[in-house]
């Protein structure tokens, strides 16, 4: 018995796992990882505003129910955006 191949996905960025240290995304076929140390203003959020993610454009990512907006270049180096947080950790 074989199974069947999956289907495309609908969702073009998903978040697919999440942890006391940050969460990973699903953007295409590329997976990322958003460190809550990096990304402060995650760390108090709920579950469902969390997963609650778009994306508006191909470098845009947008989480609705807390107002965030980040720059996927943002994520995959954030070296080139010292802008720090100012959140409490």
């Amino acid at each position: 018995m074989t199974s069947a191949t999956l289907g495309i996905s609908i969702s073009p960025v998903e978040v697919t796992h999440i942890s006391q240290y940050g969460f990973w995304l699903l953007l295409g076929d590329e997976e990322l990882f958003l460190p809550f140390s990096e990304f402060p203003w995650f760390r108090d959020a709920t579950i469902g505003k969390i997963l609650h993610v778009e994306l508006p454009s191909s470098n845009h990512l947008y989480w609705p129910d807390l107002d965030i907006d980040l720059a996927v270049e943002s994520i995959l180096h954030p070296e080139q955006f010292p802008l720090v947080s100012h959140a409490s950790a």
